[in-house]
């Protein structure tokens, strides 16, 4: 998956927008006003950082080699995913959804049927 699929699948997500707060270099994808993927599209491969549940994220790194602990981000909760084609198919669109599901999650009660329809 390239990064053009990436970006469309962000922006195909419910409620999700994009916006570029740091700069032209950097695409910011948030659902109800937070973020859930942040990609950089000018690196060589190209990457994108997405949220994770920490005890998966530790896995997809030890079985990964395209997948680090996010950077610039709360390693934690946050992974890099280098954009190399090296992942098997349907990783990085399964993560880019969990990334997207967990934010949701989180919003207040009050927002999420808003964003979902």
């Amino acid at each position: 998956m390239d990064l053009a699929d990436v970006i469309a699948l962000c922006l195909s997500l419910p409620g999700a927008e994009e916006s570029q707060p740091f700069g032209p270099e950097v695409l910011v994808y948030k659902v109800g006003g937070k973020v859930f993927a942040i990609a950089s599209p000018d690196d060589f491969p190209p990457r994108i950082n997405l949220k994770c549940d920490p005890d998966r994220a530790m896995e997809l790194r030890d079985e990964y080699e395209a997948i680090i602990p996010g950077f610039h981000m709360n390693k934690k909760h946050w992974n890099t995913v280098m954009l190399d084609g090296s992942l098997p198919k349907g990783v990085v669109p399964e993560l880019v959804r969990h990334s997207h599901d967990m934010v949701m999650a989180s919003l207040p009660a009050k927002l999420r049927p808003r964003v979902s329809t």
